[in-house]
């Protein structure tokens, strides 16, 4: 039997038994896994509690690999996610994209252009490319229908209330409005929340929780 093999088998063993106790899980007995790790299971918070001594250190190593194996790999597409009408992930570039202020979807520059092409062929009334409610002609107008958007709760357009008050230098009414955007998971929102604790810019410097947004 290769050293590989071996090595395989008692990993398989480890996982089937109690860390502290041994006891192996069957049918009445139901292991748990470690809090912050993958390497041991218990069968009691008891055992857990016992065994926290003698496998702590190995325990903060392999947490730390698994957040860095979260951390550091490679996503499947942006935090902007798809361009809602051609299915095509969204370009980092922000002047590739633009985002509507009637529905707050981010629309990309193909399917822009897609559309007023339709509108200019048929002589239509220009348009939202998504849920094709009029384009506003004036500031506000579109102001009008981006409030609707926050009350709505909906994470863009309070991201977006976060800049403009953060450009007018209400950082802490920015902060508010990024909080709320992360909350609703908001990707861009919790960037913004972890700059504005590194810096202690209208909250208390922590960086703690800056690393945390940051990493989120």
């Amino acid at each position: 039997m290769s050293t590989i093999h071996t090595a395989a088998v008692e990993a398989t063993d480890i996982m089937l038994c109690c860390a502290s106790c041994g006891v192996a899980e069957v049918d009445e007995i139901k292991l748990k896994d470690c809090d912050a790790c993958d390497l041991v299971r218990y069968c009691s918070v008891k055992c857990q509690k016992e065994h926290k001594s003698q496998h702590k250190q190995e325990c903060k190593k392999r947490a730390a690999e698994l957040r860095d194996e979260i951390l550091f790999k490679q996503p499947e597409s942006t935090h902007l996610g798809d361009c809602p009408i051609c299915m095509i992930p969204m370009p980092l570039d922000f002047q590739k994209y633009g985002t509507s202020s009637c529905c707050s979807k981010k629309i990309c520059n193909g399917c822009n252009y897609a559309n007023q092409m339709r509108e200019a062929e048929k002589k239509l009334q220009h348009s939202c490319p998504f849920c094709r409610k009029p384009v506003p002609f004036t500031k506000g107008q579109g102001d009008k229908q981006f409030l609707k958007r926050i009350a709505a709760n909906d994470p863009v357009g309070m991201h977006l209330k976060g800049i403009q008050q953060y450009l007018k230098g209400d950082y802490r009414s920015a902060f508010e409005y990024y909080t709320r955007a992360a909350e609703l998971g908001d990707a861009a929102a919790q960037y913004e929340l972890g700059r504005l604790y590194e810096f202690g810019i209208g909250v208390e410097k922590d960086e703690g929780k800056a690393i945390h947004f940051l990493e989120e």
